[in-house]
């Protein structure tokens, strides 16, 4: 008994035999219970979407909506641009004296009395930031007792860096 093959399995019914055609395996007719399940899923997705529709208008009479023209430049109209809506947007403004390329060990022996010296030299115009994005250059002034910065160009295109 020990030498003899095991017994096969029966065959799946739902598998087909060696050389038997995928359509025999297949069912003719869907099932009507699913087919059923099918066609409600659609009309319940079809009421969403009419309710989704009918929310999003206005009750009552339908009317137009006046936009602005978007393609027209600021200003060039007869109203004036209204720029309240910028009001409380922060940016992050920075004023660079000047530049300088330092090793570490030089960056580590700095201290309360040292010196680094800048690439520019004093009256130079300054570099204006904002957002990290080059805008416009200015001078160091002193006024009471405060440094400050008068613009004295603005720099048309902000993509290029120097």
């Amino acid at each position: 008994m020990a030498d003899q093959p095991p017994n096969p399995a029966p065959p799946d019914p739902a598998i087909p035999e060696a050389g038997a055609s995928m359509e025999s395996a297949l069912p003719t007719e869907p099932d009507p219970s699913a087919r059923q399940l099918a066609e409600d899923a659609l009309n319940a997705a079809d009421r969403a979407v009419d309710a989704l529709a009918a929310a999003s208008k206005p009750p009552g009479d339908t009317q137009s909506l006046d936009l602005p023209d978007f393609d027209a430049q600021p200003g060039t109209g007869d109203q004036p641009v209204d720029l309240a809506l910028l009001n409380d947007v922060h940016l992050n403004v920075k004023i660079e004296l000047g530049r300088t390329h330092m090793y570490v060990e030089d960056v580590l022996r700095l201290n309360e009395n040292s010196v680094v010296e800048l690439d520019k030299v004093a009256g130079d115009p300054v570099d204006i930031y904002i957002n990290d994005r080059r805008v416009a250059r200015g001078e160091v002034l002193v006024l009471n007792d405060n440094f400050c910065v008068r613009v004295s160009e603005i720099i048309d295109d902000v993509t290029s860096d120097d």
